[in-house]
């Protein structure tokens, strides 16, 4: 590994006298009994040398047998302090978590000698730069109101593939999610370079949640560390589920288990039936022209469309939509005459656009169409079974999602009027 050797120099500095506790005493202002000595304690506690420091590596002080450290400091030069625990005997100190690659640091010990003298030395040192840190893109963005439906997952895309077993573990151990309520979820590596979380069910109606790479540091494999920490915090709305059946020509929308309304609706004709399986929503667009060329119907040809449609819920990249389809009216609740979406009334897509939001759940059942895609197409990630889940995490096994989560830092917002 090569890297910018960021070097420093270790500086000492002994403590003023400190002053005795006063009290009652028949001595006068010169008596010093009990107090500590001043001393130099430099050769007494072991600090980096000057030079570089691995970040992936535990920090640790220590000091010499016989003396004992009493405090210890640890900042970054952006003024950030780094946890750390003192050992029993007080004998040593270490970092609670790694440190960042590329930052300065600043140490400050205060040691006893055991003896009767006590003192203080620091030191400032650098971590090497690694040429090659591997940095996530996590999702969902930060774009819109911060609240999603109860089906979106949490994605990760890594600036470079990692193939590895044990390199894969290493970036799922630098992933943290945090939920109140706390769920069972798991990370699956859809291919080198995206993951994605979810939960065993769909996210709990009104759950804040934040997602986190913050191991900035830590060694993935030989030459490549864990690069830049980032989060996502966001909140879940309520929980929205739109059925379509495809063979009752119904879409039944529910909201947090009640059913609110059943719409009269038109799927896909034979030869292009609706795609059965659970699907999220991934975006709204109040108007969209579609082009039947996009689904490779030849212009001119008698499949051929060119429409503004509007009010219309996209659920797959490829062009499923849930929309307005004033056209097929006379269809709608009848018979399936679609190349695919979901249609409906201009009024019932209206209703269904503003009470639906990114994340939520459409599943089409009773199709004569294919099953939706897992990855690639959207987010089909509610059909893989729960334990075939889990089987393509690194670590093997669900992750609780307890912790502390600052509320503070979570968006809120109101949820839809039904």
């Amino acid at each position: 590994m090569t890297g910018r050797l960021l070097r420093c120099g270790v500086a000492t500095a002994a403590l003023a006298l400190l002053a005795p506790v006063a009290g009652c005493s028949s001595q006068g202002p010169d008596d010093t009994v009990g107090a500590p000595t001043a001393v130099d304690v430099g050769a007494l506690v072991h600090l980096p040398s000057a030079g570089d420091v691995d970040p992936s590596q535990p920090f640790t002080v220590t000091a010499e047998p016989g003396s004992r450290l009493t405090d210890v400091t640890l900042s970054s030069a952006d003024g950030r302090t780094v946890a750390g625990r003192l050992a029993a005997d007080q004998h040593s100190w270490q970092a609670a978590g790694g440190l960042r690659a590329g930052t300065r640091y600043t140490v400050k010990v205060t040691a006893d000698d055991g003896k009767g003298g006590r003192g203080e030395t620091s030191g400032t040192f650098g971590t090497l730069t690694p040429t090659d840190q591997i940095t996530a893109q996590l999702g969902p963005d930060s774009s819109g109101s911060g609240i999603y439906g109860v089906g979106q997952p949490l994605t990760v895309q890594l600036s470079e593939a990692v193939k590895e077993p044990g390199a894969r573990q290493e970036i799922e151990k630098s992933l943290k999610v945090v939920s109140e309520p706390a769920v069972s979820g798991a990370w699956y590596w859809v291919d080198d370079k995206n993951l994605h979380f979810r939960p065993q069910e769909y996210w709990p109606a009104g759950a804040r949640i934040k997602l986190s790479y913050d191991r900035p540091g830590a060694k993935v494999s030989d030459g490549r560390y864990v690069g830049e920490p980032g989060s996502r915090s966001f909140r879940i709305g309520d929980r929205v589920e739109a059925v379509v059946d495809a063979a009752a020509h119904q879409l039944t929308y529910r909201r947090n288990g009640q059913v609110v309304t059943t719409i009269p609706v038109t799927t896909g004709k034979p030869g292009f039936s609706t795609r059965n399986g659970i699907k999220v929503v991934l975006g709204q667009e109040s108007l969209v022209r579609m082009n039947g060329e996009t689904i490779g119907i030849a212009t001119g040809s008698k499949e051929a469309y060119d429409l503004e449609v509007h009010w219309a819920t996209r659920v797959t990249w490829s062009g499923e939509y849930v929309h307005a389809a004033p056209w097929s009216v006379g269809s709608q609740g009848v018979e399936n005459v679609s190349h695919g979406c979901t249609g409906m009334s201009t009024d019932n897509a209206k209703w269904f656009f503003d009470q639906t939001r990114v994340g939520d759940i459409v599943q089409v059942v009773n199709s004569l169409g294919a099953q939706m895609e897992p990855f690639g197409n959207g987010f089909g990630d509610w059909n893989i079974a729960w334990d075939s889940w889990v089987k393509h995490s690194a670590l093997g096994q669900p992750v609780s999602t307890a912790g502390p989560l600052e509320t503070s830092a979570l968006t809120d917002g109101p949820s839809p009027e039904i």
